[in-house]
C-alpha cells in the first residue's frame, strides 16, 4: 500500500455518484423488469473507466470504481450469497438511528428519509439456510473492471470496497444458526471469498464497516456488556476472514452512518478506537471532517497509530452542500500529521457519496469540486509538511 513519504496521498471512502447509463440499469432491476446482462456489464465498463479517469484528473490518487455495481454498500452482498430471504414485515435486529429516533421525534416522523420511527426498520433480510458465496462473476467482473481503468488511466494504485462481516446484511435477522457467533463466522467466510480475489489481483482491499459504530447507541442502551461483546464477536470474525492477507494490502474504513440526521447517537470514537486498532490492516478511514466529529482528532494524542500503520481521516464530508476551502482542508490534514507524523495520513472523505441506488447525498458536480478541494489542500498540506 502506498504512503505518504513523500507528500500527502489522496483517496476517499468508496460510493461515488453514479451515472445515468449505470443507474438505468438499476431503475430496471428494482422494477421487476428483464434487463439485458452483456449490455448491463458493457455499461459497467464504461462508467468505471470514465469515473476512474475523471478521479485522476481530479488529483484523487487511489481511486476506487465508485461501487457502481452495487445496490447497495452493505446489502449488496445478499445478492451474491444464499441462505437469505425477505420478509417485509419484520423489524430489523438493531435501530442503527440509536435514542435519536426518540430525542428528535419530530424530525424522524416528519423529515427524515425512510419513514416514520416504527417503520424505519421494518424489513429484514431473514437467514433461513447456511450462508454460501454463490455469485462467481461480479467480484470478477469488478476487478477487471477496475484493473482495465486503471490502465487506461495511468493510475498507480486502486481500491475496491467490501462489506465488513458486521455490516454485511445490516439488516439480517438470524433464524437458522444456532448462536450469533456461528452467524457471523458463517457470513465472514463467505465474505472471504471477495476479500481473497481482491488482494490475489494487486488490488488494494478496502472493508467498509459503518454498523460497528452505528449498533453502538442501540445496544449501549441494554449494557456496556452487550455493545462490547457484539462488537468484539465481529471484529474477531473480521480478522478470520483476513487471514493470510498482509495487512499493508487492507484498508478499514469505519463511519457513523452517511444519513443527513442529528448524529447525537454516534459512538465517541474515543470508545471504540481500541476495536478500529484491532482489525489486521495497514490504514484506517474515519470520519473526521463534520462537525460531529472533527474534534475527535485529539482522540489520537491518548491513542498512539500503531508504527507502519495510516490513518485517512476525512477532510471533506457528504453531510453538507457546501465545498470545503482547501485552506480548511490543509488544516485538517496538518493537524493530524502533527499528531500522528507526515507519513502516516492521507487525505480522505468522512464516507461515500451514493450508498445505494438511490441515495445521494449531494449533487454530482458538488462531489468533484469537494475532491477537487481535498486535492488541492492535500497540496498546500504537503508544501508546509515537507518543505
Amino acid at each position: 500500500m502506498r504512503r505518504s513519504d513523500k507528500r500527502i496521498l489522496t483517496t476517499h471512502a468508496g460510493s461515488l455518484i453514479r451515472p445515468q447509463s449505470v443507474v438505468e440499469f438499476d431503475a430496471a432491476r428494482r422494477e421487476g423488469g428483464s434487463v439485458d446482462e452483456s449490455a448491463y456489464d458493457a455499461a459497467l465498463a464504461a462508467a468505471v473507466k470514465d469515473v476512474v479517469t475523471t478521479q485522476a484528473k481530479s488529483g484523487v490518487d487511489i481511486p476506487d470504481d465508485g461501487e457502481f455495481s452495487k445496490s447497495s454498500w452493505g446489502t449488496y452482498i445478499n445478492d451474491r450469497v444464499s441462505g437469505f430471504q425477505r420478509d417485509p414485515d419484520r423489524m430489523m435486529a438493531i435501530n442503527y438511528t440509536g435514542r435519536d429516533a426518540e430525542r428528535f421525534a419530530e424530525f424522524f416522523d416528519g423529515e427524515a428519509p425512510g419513514g416514520t420511527r416504527n417503520n424505519r426498520w421494518r424489513g429484514a433480510d431473514v437467514c433461513v439456510a447456511p450462508i454460501v458465496y454463490t455469485d462467481q462473476h461480479s467480484i470478477h467482473r469488478d476487478i477487471a473492471n477496475m484493473k482495465a481503468a486503471m490502465a487506461s488511466a495511468g493510475v498507480e494504485e486502486g481500491f475496491l470496497p467490501v462489506v465488513a462481516p458486521a455490516s454485511a446484511a445490516f439488516n439480517g435477522v438470524n433464524d437458522y444458526y444456532k448462536t450469533d457467533e456461528e452467524y457471523v463466522y458463517a457470513l465472514s467466510e463467505a465474505l472471504r471469498t471477495e476479500y481473497l480475489a481482491i488482494y490475489e489481483s494487486g488490488l488494494v482491499l478496502q472493508v467498509d464497516d459503518a454498523v460497528l459504530a452505528n449498533a453502538y447507541d442501540d445496544l449501549m442502551a441494554q449494557s456496556r456488556e452487550t455493545y462490547r461483546k457484539w462488537a468484539e464477536t465481529r471484529i474477531e470474525a473480521l480478522n478470520h476472514a483476513l487471514r493470510g492477507i498482509p495487512a499493508d494490502r487492507v484498508r478499514y474504513h469505519l463511519c457513523y452512518g452517511s444519513w443527513h440526521a442529528p448524529h447525537v447517537s454516534d459512538a465517541p470514537l474515543e470508545d471504540i478506537v481500541d476495536l478500529i486498532l484491532r482489525v489486521n490492516a495497514g490504514a484506517y478511514s474515519i470520519e473526521a471532517a463534520n462537525v460531529r466529529h472533527e474534534h475527535e482528532w485529539r482522540v489520537w494524542e491518548e491513542n498512539k497509530l500503531p508504527e507502519g500503520k495510516s490513518l485517512i481521516p476525512g477532510v471533506v464530508t457528504h453531510h453538507t452542500i457546501s465545498v470545503e476551502h482547501p485552506r480548511l482542508v490543509a488544516d485538517r490534514l496538518v493537524r493530524y500529521a502533527k499528531v500522528v507524523g507526515r507519513e502516516n495520513v492521507m487525505a480522505g472523505t468522512d464516507c461515500g457519496f451514493q450508498q445505494g441506488a438511490r441515495i445521494q447525498r449531494v449533487h454530482p458536480t458538488i462531489m468533484w469540486a469537494k475532491l477537487r478541494s481535498l486535492a488541492e489542500g492535500a497540496e498546500i498540506a504537503s508544501k508546509e509538511l515537507f518543505s
